[in-house]
Formats: structure tokens, C-alpha cells, sequence
């Protein structure tokens, strides 16, 4: 029997699964704009400069973070279904999976990371909505993104690139913003790195 969730705990909102009205989007002198897009660049210098202790400070506490498997599908398919989508994920992490793969990594056990890989996470075509005016609901931005990552490994092996749309929430705390969900869309069906132990 699944125990009752507990009423006090923060939950994470499902972003919606049609497509945004594109005139709804802040414009990009929008303050809350500013702090996604400012968010977003120093997460990725973090990510960067492997510092995956500080990265975890980002999070929420109530973190979603998914990476659905992409399916190819005809033409005339719904781009707004989530047939779009295989009924499962590369990557369905919250907290204290996140956690537990931080301290692989920075604990020298992460035998895929030995020698740890380069990466460089290009991050573009920012565009936020706001979320959070419902009664009761906290302030937050729905932000989304392109994402390009640069990953090389060794002396001999040939880099790796991965391109991917990112949606993001963001929810205010009293600590400061915080990364409440992350849904990471592959441009690609085959996934052609060698593995995915890196963070996106």
C-alpha cells in the first residue's frame, strides 16, 4: 500500500504538456526573465567547472528531473502528444538520486567519470513564462531553453555533442530561486553517447 503524501511537503506542478502561447512570453527586459536567464548561465558555468556539491544548492528540495526517450513518429502525429514520447525515460531522478550521484562523482567512484570528462553547456533561445498565480500557488517561472553540450574525454577519443530543448521551473524561496523540475527533450531517438553520467 502506497503511504498518503504529506500535506506539508512542497510538491512539484506538472508543466503543461501543450505548447505555450508564444505572444504570453516575458519580454527580455522582464526582471523575472533577467533572474532565468542569469540562473541559467551560472548553473552552466557550475556544471562546467564540476562543481556538483554547489549545483545541488540549486535544487528545490521537491526537484523532477526527466529525460524522456524520444520516439519518431509520422507526420501527421500531434506534435503535442505524448506519443512524441516513449512511455519511459532515460533519466528520472529527484533529490536523493541527484544526491546519490553527486557524491559517485565527487567521490572518485564514478568509474565511467576516470578520466572526469570536458564539457562545455551551451545554453540559448531562453524564453519564460510566469507561473504561480493561483491562490495559495508560489511565485515561479516556467523557463525554456536550447541546450548544446560539448563533452570530450581522454587524449584519443573523438568529442561527443548533444543537442536537446530543456524545460525548466523555477520556484522562489526564501534561500533564493531554485530549480523545481528540469524536462530534458533529445533531438535524437538513438542516443549517441557513450554514457550518461554527466548532468544536463
Amino acid at each position: 500500500m502506497t503511504a498518503a503524501a504529506d500535506p506539508t511537503e512542497p510538491t512539484t506542478p506538472e508543466l503543461p504538456r501543450t505548447p505555450r502561447d508564444w505572444s504570453a512570453a516575458l519580454p527580455h527586459d522582464d526582471p523575472r526573465h533577467l533572474i532565468a536567464h542569469h540562473f541559467l548561465n551560472e548553473e552552466a558555468a557550475i556544471l562546467d567547472a564540476a562543481r556538483w556539491r554547489l549545483w545541488l544548492e540549486l535544487l528545490a528540495p521537491e526537484i523532477t528531473y526527466l529525460m524522456p526517450v524520444r520516439v519518431t513518429t509520422m507526420s501527421d502525429t500531434d506534435p503535442t502528444d505524448l506519443g512524441n514520447h516513449a512511455r519511459m525515460d532515460h533519466l528520472a531522478e529527484d533529490l536523493h538520486s541527484l544526491t546519490k550521484r553527486v557524491e559517485r562523482l565527487s567521490g572518485g567512484h564514478a568509474w565511467t567519470e576516470d578520466p572526469p570528462s570536458r564539457t562545455r553547456h551551451l545554453v540559448t533561445n531562453v524564453r519564460t513564462f510566469p507561473t504561480g498565480d493561483g491562490p495559495g500557488d508560489r511565485p515561479g517561472i516556467e523557463v525554456h531553453s536550447a541546450l548544446l553540450l560539448f563533452r570530450s574525454r581522454g587524449d584519443d577519443k573523438a568529442p561527443e555533442f548533444m543537442s536537446a530543448g530543456r524545460r525548466d521551473l523555477l520556484t522562489e524561496t526564501p534561500g533564493g530561486w531554485r530549480l523545481a523540475r528540469r524536462e530534458i527533450t533529445v533531438d535524437e531517438a538513438v542516443l549517441r553517447t557513450q554514457n550518461l553520467a554527466i548532468l544536463l
